[in-house]
């Protein structure tokens, strides 16, 4: 029966139910690579003008605000596995932008990685619990983000972030607006950044299931956002166009490129210090410090320093990416 439902080969072991290629993907291969953006497109520093315009800069008054919310939502956020990535939007977090920048130009939408000269390298699924902790594994058949809010919240003419809190930030116990707009902003502005960098009301359903302790598998969604994202950057670099501001989660593709290359610009992951959960306006007192040691990968590689995008550090990353890393880095 094998003989009438398989495609034969001149194989001995391989069966195909079709269609059947070339057995030798060398072809293919090549041909993709050719359409990786540094095989068409010099290094242009021109074309990344506001490439980082809604990079999630710290907002006077969100880290008072995440210590106010957190207080009655720790158990329900842990349960949901969001206190570790809501944590993280408490660090400053500096740009690698020559780094980013060059990794770019590696990026192919074929296999969805960056293909080094060590080899194809991407950020998948268990990278995204190891660096946020967010749920990856809940079963969800709905269009979350095409749903129209039930909920509504002021966002234009109020004084973009900070306004935003002054707004919605309330004494006494937490209702559900406050912690879905505290969830709003955290989606909008630390998660996904928004290409607006302002406030907007396009993950207000999503913030309102997550108050009202609903569960879904957010980090998939995070990582479509990082393919979706260095998908539109190839695009553009293959025809030469400016970046421009595409919003999406450059933090995350930062934080993994930092642990991707630790070793090699000599990162020292267990001396990082991450900020402590006390008040803005908190005074320290003698050898008091404002920072912890991390308690994660994520807490780690988010603090760590970051460089300017100029074209002497974007052309030294370049060539080490080009000729990939060896196994000591």
């Amino acid at each position: 029966m094998a003989d009438k439902i398989v495609i034969p080969t001149d194989q001995p072991h391989p069966q195909c139910l079709g269609p059947l290629g070339n057995s030798d993907p060398t072809d293919i291969i090549n041909a993709e690579t050719n359409r990786i953006p540094f095989r068409v497109e010099n290094l242009s520093l021109d074309l990344w003008k506001d490439a980082f315009h809604s990079w999630p800069s710290p907002t006077k008054g969100w880290k008072d605000w995440f210590l106010r919310v957190s207080h009655s939502n720790e158990v329900q956020w842990g349960e949901q596995k969001l206190d570790q990535c809501i944590r993280l939007s408490l660090a400053d977090m500096d740009r690698n932008e020559s780094q980013l920048i060059a990794a770019s130009y590696f990026w192919s939408d074929t296999f969805n990685a960056f293909v080094f000269g060590h080899g194809p390298a991407s950020s998948t699924l268990a990278d995204v619990l190891m660096l946020t902790g967010i749920d990856i594994s809940t079963a969800n058949n709905s269009h979350l983000f095409d749903t129209k809010p039930s909920a509504k919240v002021e966002t234009r003419a109020i004084g973009g972030w900070s306004g935003y809190i002054q707004k919605y930030r309330r004494t006494g116990s937490i209702s559900a607006k406050e912690q879905t707009t505290f969830l709003n902003m955290w989606l909008d502005k630390f998660v996904f950044c928004g290409r607006s960098a302002r406030p907007t009301s396009v993950y207000l359903s999503a913030a309102k299931r997550l108050a009202d302790g609903g569960r879904f598998p957010l980090g998939r969604y995070l990582l479509g956002s990082v393919y979706h994202l260095l998908h539109q950057v190839a695009r553009k670099l293959l025809l030469s166009q400016p970046i421009g501001n595409l919003g999406g989660p450059w933090w995350f593709i930062n934080m993994w490129l930092n642990l991707h290359m630790h070793k090699r610009l000599e990162f020292d992951l267990f001396a990082q210090r991450f900020p402590r959960d006390i008040a803005e306006d908190y005074e320290l007192y003698e050898e008091e410090l404002a920072t912890r040691s991390p308690l994660n990968f994520g807490e780690a590689a988010i603090v760590l320093f970051g460089t300017g995008g100029n074209e002497d550090q974007v052309s030294r990353f370049f060539q080490t990416l080009y000729e990939g890393l060896t196994r000591e880095q």
